[in-house]
């Protein structure tokens, strides 16, 4: 490396990325950089999908290389590649599925779907392709949220089934199966191996990402759900009401307890604008997530407000971030799509699946 390259290295180390928190040499996000004359060109690919961060990043690199010493302008080229990253103990990814992501919450009632759906959707907005499974049998409320709850999965070879799409997310869920009246009396073992057959039967289509939605509490269905599937992480979704973080804490500790990493943490109904005069108000309390995600050294990846029309939206159909993707509401959840896959891509790659079987046999 010549010393004009090595500056402008050194200028580019003074960027801190804001999702991934540390520089992009560090991060290893710098793929090249390349000096001709006065004239520097920089190629950098950042690991999580970042379709509104790039022009950013790629200004501010700019802004940097041309202010180095022999440099008059700047070719920054900023793009993104999702990999495939470390799951736990010895499972290995599923077939065209880069990173599972369980979204969890100790209690119902958090908006826990809600900010699944919103969170499929703005990953995808980022531009990763992304799936939702419904790991909720007995109260699967996906379908209607994505605006399919009329949707049936076809069978090519009567073996495996295709996902329904909604909005560009390909989903799955025993919601399409069944009607809306019909409820599911079964055990725990049935509904385990139903979820299991809906992931590994559904023919998932190249996904960056597949997020889990599953049921609140921490029994056997998500105990046996976090040591089975191989995940990447998990986000928790909790209110900042003291009684729902006490359960989050509890989901929080059997992610830990499997070896899944805890992603983060979002908190949902933060505070309420009143509509008619602007008044602010915390109804479920203030700065639980925040203290929460200090307590547990986990990421805080943002809060939300108590408004109705993201809970309007999602029961029409429509999320806020499919109909509005530059709306504030969309905004926030870009913001954590950022910072959840920003946290995946400091993760170890995984390599397990590269591995090839190797069988002895007597001939």
């Amino acid at each position: 490396m010549s010393a004009t390259q090595a500056a402008v290295e050194t200028a580019i180390k003074d960027y801190i990325d804001p999702y991934l928190g540390k520089d992009l040499v560090t991060a290893m996000a710098v793929k090249d950089i390349a000096v001709d004359g006065d004239k520097a060109s920089v190629k950098i690919v950042l690991g999580y999908p970042a379709a509104g961060h790039i022009a950013a990043v790629a200004a501010e690199i700019t802004k940097m290389v041309e202010a180095v010493d022999g440099i008059s302008s700047a070719d920054v080229d900023v793009s993104f590649e999702v990999a495939s990253h470390s799951v736990q103990g010895s499972l290995k990814p599923l077939q065209g599925i880069k990173n599972i992501i369980a979204v969890a919450s100790g209690k119902g009632g958090v908006g826990k779907s809600t900010t699944t759906v919103n969170l499929a959707l703005a990953l995808q907005a980022e531009g990763a392709t992304v799936g939702i499974l419904d790991a909720d049998i007995y109260g699967p409320s996906i379908p209607r949220m994505l605006g399919v709850s009329d949707g049936k999965p076809e069978s090519a070879d009567g073996k495996s089934l295709e996902p329904i799409v909604g909005h560009g997310i390909q989903s799955m869920s025993i919601g399409f199966m069944i009607d809306d009246e019909t409820p599911m009396i079964w055990r725990g073992p049935m509904v385990t191996q139903a979820l299991e057959q809906l992931l590994t039967d559904t023919q998932w289509q190249d996904l960056d990402y597949l997020i889990i939605d599953l049921p609140p509490g921490t029994g056997d269905i998500q105990l046996t759900l976090a040591q089975k599937v191989p995940l990447t992480g998990a986000v928790i979704v909790t209110t900042p009401q003291d009684i729902a973080l006490l359960d989050a804490r509890k989901g929080l500790k059997m992610f830990e307890k499997v070896e899944v990493p805890v992603l983060g943490i979002v908190e949902n109904m933060s505070i309420h604008i009143c509509s008619e005069c602007g008044h602010a108000e915390h109804i479920f309390g203030t700065g639980g997530g925040a203290k929460m995600s200090e307590d547990y050294d986990v990421d805080f990846l943002g809060a939300l407000p108590l408004d109705i029309n993201i809970r309007q939206n999602v029961d029409d159909g429509k999320p806020d971030v499919a109909i509005d993707p530059e709306s504030q509401v969309s905004m926030i959840y870009r913001e954590i799509a950022r910072r959840t896959a920003a946290k995946i891509a400091l993760q170890g790659k995984e390599f397990k699946a590269s591995f090839p079987n190797i069988v002895i046999q007597n001939t």
